[in-house]
């Protein structure tokens, strides 16, 4: 394939649809079996690629070349063929940071929830860091070095001002889990969930039920992908294409919705 998004599950993506609002290219959706995914790596048989779960780590050992940001995150979304050689970018970090801005989510002084580990959740480690959070907190089911569980996180940061949930749980199909019960949390500010299908999960629609600040994944999707279209074709594009694209995309799933598909 030319250009394209590999993964193991793809069925809930948009990723097509938005790289056809920002570049003229043939796009592919390619999901990989845990088996399949060192094939396709060692034949390089692709211009550039979009890495999603669970293989953003995963992909380091066949990078020729790790921008910056990319070393630091420790993880990339964004890979490029050139002559061979595959070099390897993170434009989450980027789509996060849009996400935070466009929302007027402040992250100086706060402290806050990261929900997995993945990674999805290394960039936004970074962002959180290099925007002065106070406490940044990993939070996961099971116990580990340097991570809370669910149980511990409710029972000693309560006062949490910020919840971000990098996992899957309340991804398309499985629309009614969320991954934490909000009920301790009387000092959230702000909710963020990085899952753009659905636009709402319901861990956001329980958050804004308490009157809490919320932001979905839909707007860093889009705008991360209009940074990939720039490594991918190596052109800039103007950050105002972002929110256009980002509308039509969410009208199309509403309308995809309303007719009874995902």
């Amino acid at each position: 394939m030319e250009y394209g998004l590999i993964g193991e599950k793809l069925g809930h993506s948009y990723s097509k649809q938005i790289h056809g609002e920002f570049a003229d290219y043939h796009y592919e959706l390619l999901p990989l079996t845990r088996e399949e995914f060192p094939v396709f790596m060692e034949k390089k048989d692709f211009r550039a690629i979009n890495v999603t779960i669970p293989y953003k780590r995963d992909v380091l050992p066949y990078l020729s070349f790790l921008d910056p940001l990319s070393r630091r995150i420790g993880a990339v979304n964004t890979i490029v063929n050139r002559d061979g050689k595959l070099y390897g970018y993170n434009t989450d970090y980027y789509g996060f940071l849009y996400l935070l801005d466009k929302n007027g989510i402040l992250v100086t002084g706060k402290k806050v929830l990261v929900l997995g580990n993945g990674g999805v959740a290394q960039p936004v480690f970074l962002a959180l860091s290099e925007r002065g959070a106070a406490d940044v907190l990993i939070v996961k089911h099971r116990e580990g070095t340097g991570v809370l569980t669910y149980a511990q996180a409710a029972a000693m940061h309560a006062d949490a001002d910020i919840i971000i949930n990098t996992s899957p749980v309340g991804m398309f199909p499985d629309v009614d889990a969320t991954p934490i019960d909000l009920t301790p949390y009387k000092n959230l500010y702000a909710a963020v969930d990085l899952i753009a299908n659905p636009q709402k999960t319901r861990f956001l629609s329980e958050a804004e039920k308490m009157g809490v600040k919320t932001a979905g994944g839909l707007a860093m999707l889009v705008a991360q992908a209009k940074y990939a279209v720039e490594f991918f074709l190596d052109l800039s594009i103007d950050d105002a294409k972002i929110a256009p694209v980002e509308e039509k995309i969410a009208s199309f799933m509403e309308q995809k919705k309303n007719n009874g598909s995902p």
